[in-house]
């Protein structure tokens, strides 16, 4: 049986079509995955994301620690209050996870992790303790509730306490603001402003039904996907993994090589590869005609006339996108290929063009459609 998320009732009540995602019983829609991404793109939506792991990271060390483990510099977030984005990696410069570090207190970080990771990268965390003076503590009584869209932190302010609600509402993007055991990050994984919010478990169904009376839409899985690709946001376990570094996953602006005596896992390993030269790149495509790309398809150069089998590229990511009422994708092609490709779609070659992620931001195209 499935794990259930503290939201799982309110769910059932409001007739989700739940799937089965990395253990959890999720909500991939309520009705109409389109209507729900339009919802933040145009309004306000809001997300049960409480099948991802808290990790708090605290002591004496925690900073020390967090510049050893994680590829970007948790030096950079000093300031407390501060999110930052970031890959843990393993020795070979591969990417075990990506995640949000926040700087809660002193001595004391919040870290994000994906759902599908969690018990390998607790694992990992642990085992990289050594003799750093730091606990690692999985936060299995939080739930994290996430509001995304033009209205987002208008309507969530409506309904958090008032001093907290003041408090979040001066956030500027990736800095977060705590009351006791409640978190409220200004970050999000659709291209639109909104929060983040953990809280414990007890009040996540209170708050979940209070966001929908001011008009926020439950949004599902299946719309958080198409919303993070629009964005040209990275998923997990498709886009990279332990067998891809972040040098060839679009994410070579997460690792800090400076300054260059920190020293942090996997560094030697990235090193290494940008000395030889990086041989794949991921870049954006956009299907050029009626089709939709999906994960797997192969990609090859125009006009090169190489078989699917054999060719040299491959979509990470790809959908249809309702804002731009076209299939896009992310992809991982050789890094000498600046000109337009073909992808594999039902054993037929379409044109796609490449274009620089990310595809919508703001709510507004970013693709030149002359």
């Amino acid at each position: 049986m499935a794990d259930r998320t503290p939201l799982h009732d309110e769910h059932v009540a409001l007739d989700a079509r739940l799937v089965d995602f990395a253990g959890w019983d999720m909500p991939i829609d309520y009705g109409s995955q389109i209507a729900e991404h339009k919802a933040v793109r145009d309004n306000a939506g809001m997300f049960d994301v409480s099948h991802m792991a808290v990790a708090d990271i605290t002591g004496d060390d925690a900073r020390a620690f967090l510049r050893r483990v994680m590829a970007n510099d948790v030096a950079r977030i000093d300031e407390i209050g501060r999110a930052l984005y970031t890959c843990m990696l393993n020795t070979r410069g591969g990417v075990i996870d990506d995640l949000i570090v926040y700087h809660l207190a002193e001595g004391h970080y919040r870290a994000v992790l994906n759902a599908a990771t969690t018990n390998k990268d607790l694992a990992w965390l642990h085992g990289q303790i050594g003799t750093y003076r730091v606990a690692v503590e999985h936060r299995s009584d939080l739930a994290i509730v996430a509001v995304q869209g033009p209205r987002a932190r208008e309507l969530t302010t409506k309904v958090l306490d008032t001093g907290l609600a003041e408090a979040a509402f001066r956030l500027k993007p990736f800095s977060a603001t705590t009351e006791g055991d409640v978190s409220v990050g200004r970050t999000g994984y659709t291209g639109e402003d909104g929060f983040e919010i953990v809280m414990p478990a007890g009040d996540a169904a209170p708050f979940w039904r209070a966001l929908k009376s001011t008009g926020v839409a439950p949004v599902g899985l299946g719309a958080r996907d198409t919303l993070r690709l629009e964005a040209g946001l990275n998923l997990y376990g498709q886009d990279m993994d332990e067998d891809t570094t972040p040098l060839e996953s679009g994410l070579a602006w997460t690792v800090a090589f400076e300054p260059a005596d920190r020293e942090f896992v996997g560094r030697e390993a990235l090193e290494y590869a940008r000395a030889e030269g990086v041989t794949m790149q991921r870049v954006g495509l956009v299907l050029e005609g009626r089709g939709v790309m999906r994960h797997g398809a192969k990609v090859r150069a125009a006009g090169s006339n190489v078989a699917a089998a054999a060719a040299a590229g491959e979509v990470t990511s790809g959908s249809y996108a309702p804002t731009l009422s076209r299939s896009i994708g992310l992809a991982r092609i050789p890094s000498d290929w600046d000109d337009g490709v073909e992808v594999a779609i039902r054993d037929k070659w379409l044109p796609a063009r490449l274009v620089t992620p990310p595809f919508v931001r703001n709510g507004k195209s970013r693709i030149d459609d002359a």
